[in-house]
């Protein structure tokens, strides 16, 4: 045992060296594509617009009565960035976005724009990936990026409210002064905003730890299309008095209502944070070492994230990241990341320790590096958050957020590179969140072939249907996936959601084409 431990301890100092000259702190977590722009939506995917009014120069003038010329914009360019989503898949034909600063400018949006049967696509940081936040036709894009106010922070009780508009790493610099953090963390939180978050009811890599979002935010302020606001801003952690509306919005992507404030439950700031980065030859060891790591680091287990080498190479050869596993010339089959939070720096650092003493003498892993130095700690961070952005450098890319079974969880990856054999494909990766369930499936081409689009689609979500998986884990259905729902809720659910849009929407303007598939 002393000489595992003196052996491992070399392992793991030579690979400390070797992360330590990885990229420095990442600034902007999204990288977009330059070139032409993508096809418009609603051309590419054949749809027809719904029976909604066409802005005239009176609306126009009624917003910038209401808002003010500078919180307005019409200019066609200036439109595009709030038209074209980040990973440059689809384009929507809005020529009016509006910035309102508060609950009751939403609110006045709304019901002049259902009174007038004007559609609207409400906004947040524009980094989802099923196309839910962008316009498809001409409706009218309402950006929440100016309600940006925190508005209390209870530290006893551990609640924040805040305004929909405030993003995501602004709140956890921010709690941070007072010994808190956010329950959810995303590779775009520097970008997205909480509103967003909760409209999808987004997971990322703490939902092993604290749950998703309908356990954590404890109320919320809503507006209704017709203008009405929903007082909901519970700050209490038990309120049992009947229906719990929150939920009504949570994960909605703004169909039933637009959020415009927040409480939500917030846990104490851990004061230890360590992270083990580990090489692995196959899938098959990968779970071994997740049911390990389970048993052993117990309640201190607070991240545990997969990547397949092509996922991984995306950072690596795209970004010019640097491996910190250099004991393989050619690299691991597979990686995983593993964090621990806890109170006690000795008691976490020994049991991450002893953890990974039993993965090696079970011959689990091949290499693996452990530290708790923050900028380490980030840059090996790095390697798994920037995967998004690099796979853009490739071209088009197809992703899939989906959850699957452990016995399928990667068998998805095996059966398109088999099923896929297309020499116009850069790559098929998986990545995610392996304690969740959750896989990011890519699959990136030079540019949007029609024919490569009808190999993967519908074939994927069925697969995923057979195996008992979800076509949705955390990103939503938004435009992308409507059409496929029902391969993951029965008929009696969408006709149960069909009948909630109608009565909370009844004119259908609010986020058009999204979640539900327009009846025929």
């Amino acid at each position: 045992m002393i000489a595992m431990r003196g052996a491992l301890m070399g392992i793991f100092l030579r690979c400390n060296e070797v992360a330590a000259r990885c990229s420095g702190k990442i600034v902007s977590r999204y990288y977009q594509t330059g070139g032409a722009k993508p096809e418009l939506t609603s051309i590419r995917y054949k749809m027809r617009r719904g029976p909604y009014a066409t802005i005239t120069n009176a609306d126009v003038r009624f917003f910038e009565a209401l808002l003010g010329s500078n919180r307005l914009i019409t200019d066609p360019d200036e439109c595009e960035s709030y038209n074209i989503d980040f990973p440059r898949t689809v384009r929507g034909a809005s020529r009016l976005v509006l910035k309102p600063k508060s609950t009751e400018e939403v609110s006045a949006c709304l019901k002049y724009c259902n009174e007038k049967r004007l559609a609207v696509c409400p906004q947040s940081g524009n980094t989802g990936l099923v196309s839910g936040s962008n316009p498809v036709f001409d409706e009218i894009v309402i950006s929440m990026k100016l309600m940006n106010k925190i508005l209390d922070t209870n530290e006893l009780a551990g609640v924040l409210t805040c305004e929909a508009g405030c993003v995501l790493q602004d709140l956890e610099n921010h709690l941070a002064t007072v010994g808190l953090m956010m329950p959810l963390d995303l590779g775009a939180k520097g970008s997205c905003l909480i509103g967003g978050c909760v409209s999808t009811n987004a997971g990322g890599v703490r939902l092993l730890r604290y749950g998703n979002l309908h356990g954590n935010v404890l109320g919320i302020e809503a507006v209704k299309a017709n203008g009405d606001v929903v007082d909901a801003l519970n700050v209490l952690k038990k309120n049992n008095t009947g229906y719990h509306l929150k939920h009504l919005f949570i994960g909605s992507e703004g169909t039933l209502g637009i959020v415009t404030k927040v409480a939500i439950q917030c846990p104490p700031l851990p004061k230890a944070v360590n992270v083990a980065f580990l090489g692995l030859a196959s899938f098959d060891k990968v779970m071994k070492t997740y049911h390990l790591a389970r048993r052993e680091l117990g309640e201190i287990l607070s991240s545990c994230e997969m990547m397949d080498r092509l996922s991984l190479d995306v950072s690596i050869n795209n970004l010019g990241m640097k491996n910190p596993l250099t004991s393989c010339k050619d690299g691991h089959e597979f990686y995983m990341l593993i964090e621990t939070s806890g109170s006690h720096l000795a008691h976490d650092e020994e049991k991450l320790s002893s953890f990974v003493e039993k993965a090696i003498s079970n011959d689990f892993i091949e290499d693996g590096t452990l530290t708790n130095e923050t900028t380490k700690v980030e840059n090996i961070w790095g390697l798994r958050e920037r995967i998004s952005e690099g796979v853009l450098r490739d071209g088009y890319v197809f992703k899939y957020d989906i959850s699957l079974p452990f016995s399928s969880f990667y068998e998805v990856v095996k059966v398109l590179r088999k099923r896929i054999s297309d020499p116009r494909v850069v790559r098929i990766s998986g990545y995610g969140h392996l304690g969740d369930g959750n896989i990011h499936v890519q699959i990136s081409i030079p540019e949007y072939y029609e024919d490569v689009a009808a190999q993967l689609e519908p074939f994927i979500f069925e697969y995923v249907s057979q195996c008992q998986g979800s076509i949705s884990a955390e990103h939503g259905i938004g435009f992308k996936k409507t059409k496929y729902l029902h391969l993951s809720k029965s008929s009696s659910e969408i006709e149960m959601m069909y009948g909630l849009k109608k009565m909370m929407d009844p004119n259908g303007i609010l986020n058009p084409y999204k979640v539900l598939a327009e009846k025929s």
